[in-house]
């Protein structure tokens, strides 16, 4: 992938027992933080695990989606604990590690402004998530064949409820996306925090998709959206799915450093 200039050499960061220097003490490598090196193998690991959650998601709502009308209002938290477990485990893995187990576009340019990620990376990692939900959607429908696409299933696309119109749904996702960056802010400002990043962020994903499935939708991510919505043909509302996020991130990102918690990338 040339997408961008070849990345500036990059010193390796020192482990959590290295001694403090002049500019203060040293700062673990942690699951948000991308490893050096070329953006490529990093990227392929955003697409590889974003493929992954994808085929996982549709997966989930395959097997949900029964023919048991009683149990239609609890799909949305059990598909939220499960999606939310897996990007938890997905940020502490190996490839996540090596990634920064970003798997959404909108929290890649989050991190970009929040200052926790380099700018020249941002469009690569998103053609990747982009092309890793495409992949993923498209091997689940390999696997389980024509139910996968048919109704209810479509291929896992999620759709608002027929009150929200694209307004409610745009602002709700932005808002989602908006407080979702305030807490990464937060939680980066602090080792502490940073250690509890996966957690916080599996948790808040399966509170999004529990409380806002049955409503907006409750994607909060457009790569979530984006490979469903293509091979569904449910591309009506596509643009709200990924505008949302993407104006939401900048929004937070813009709050976050109007009370401190945002810094230059080094």
């Amino acid at each position: 992938m040339t997408l961008t200039p070849a990345p500036e050499p990059v010193v390796p960061r020192p482990g959590p027992d290295a001694p403090p220097t002049a500019e203060g003490p040293r700062t673990p490598e942690l699951p948000h933080d991308p490893g050096p090196g070329p953006v490529l193998p990093r990227a392929v690991c955003e697409a590889a695990l974003t493929a992954l959650l994808l085929f996982l998601i549709v997966s989930s709502v395959r097997w949900l989606v029964g023919p048991d009308p009683g149990a239609a209002a609890a799909r949305p938290a059990v598909l939220g604990c499960v999606v939310g477990t897996l990007l938890a485990l997905f940020m502490m893995s190996p490839p996540g590690r090596c990634s920064g187990g970003h798997l959404n576009p909108a929290v890649t340019l989050a991190l970009w402004r929040l200052g926790a990620f380099p700018g020249r990376e941002v469009v690569p990692y998103a053609v990747a998530q982009l092309a890793g939900s495409v992949l993923g959607v498209w091997c689940a429908g390999l696997v389980w064949g024509p139910a996968a696409g048919r109704p209810p299933v479509r291929h896992a696309s999620v759709r608002a409820d027929p009150a929200w119109g694209d307004a409610a749904v745009l602002s709700t996702e932005a808002g989602v996306l908006a407080g979702s960056t305030l807490m990464l802010g937060a939680l980066l400002a602090s080792p502490g925090g940073r250690r509890v990043l996966p957690y916080a962020v599996g948790l808040t994903t399966a509170l999004v998709i529990g409380v806002l499935g049955p409503l907006s939708g409750g994607s909060a991510n457009p790569a979530r959206q984006f490979g469903p919505a293509l091979l569904a043909g449910d591309t009506g509302r596509l643009w709200v799915y990924v505008l949302g996020p993407v104006l939401g991130a900048l929004l937070g990102a813009w709050l976050a450093g109007r009370v401190g918690l945002r810094r230059p990338y080094r």
